[in-house]
């Protein structure tokens, strides 16, 4: 019963030392991403944002979210720079007719019950008092 104690010590400062070391692991490696930041990378930020590296200041970055669109943010922010795109790779191009989808538009109105056939109009009364 003695060591019983310091054994549950042990048990418990053991996984909590292993995670700071992976935490201080993940941190460093952000830190020395951050750092390499350089202009026309394509990154991913902490928010989700896709951007184009624009300018790299010592704190902040200038981001264009889209053409001619440049936003700052806190260099902390960029969570992960995406590779270059290979060459070769072609955008999605829409066709230029559209004569394989029909005419119908989307509608957002429930369709009224269709009535079976050979369904009279004493059977159709307590059908439609259900739904």
């Amino acid at each position: 019963m003695e060591l019983l104690f310091p054994l549950l010590i042990v048990a418990l400062l053991v996984p909590m030392f292993l995670n700071v070391r992976k935490q201080k692991k993940i941190m460093a490696d952000t830190q020395a991403l951050q750092d390499s930041l350089k202009i026309g990378d394509e990154v991913v930020t902490t928010a989700g944002l896709y951007a184009r590296v624009v300018l790299v200041e010592d704190d902040t970055v200038d981001l264009e979210i889209a053409d001619g669109i440049v936003t700052t943010w806190s260099r902390a922010v960029v969570r992960e720079v995406l590779p270059a795109d290979t060459e070769g790779d072609e955008e999605f191009s829409a066709p230029d007719d559209l004569s394989g989808i029909g005419d119908s538009t989307p509608s957002l109105e429930k369709p009224a019950p269709q009535a079976p056939a050979d369904e009279t109009t004493s059977q159709t009364t307590p059908r439609l008092d259900k739904e």
